[in-house]
């Protein structure tokens, strides 16, 4: 599930397990069902601070796609960087 702030201060979102997720200002992020089942989540849902959408698991599926079409314009570099320095 994706979550996007919709207003133009930053957010803390309380998440399971002590945890907060940051948004700034228009940006978005993503959580769990359960935690979009939280309390604080919904209220800040209800007044419209925030939005959720199902777009994330949409959009992770197309990521994975693209990280392969990256991988393969390398044209077989290796991903090691050179050792500088004294030896």
């Amino acid at each position: 599930m994706e979550i996007t702030n919709n207003t133009k201060k930053p957010l803390r979102v309380p998440l399971p397990g002590g945890k907060k997720l940051f948004l700034s200002p228009g940006k978005s992020g993503q959580i769990t069902p359960a935690a979009a089942a939280r309390p604080a989540v919904v209220k800040l849902l209800e007044a419209g601070d925030v939005e959720i959408s199902e777009e994330g698991a949409k959009r992770q599926g197309s990521a994975s796609s693209s990280s392969s079409v990256q991988t393969a314009s390398r044209d077989g570099r290796s991903g090691a960087m050179r050792q500088s320095g004294d030896k």
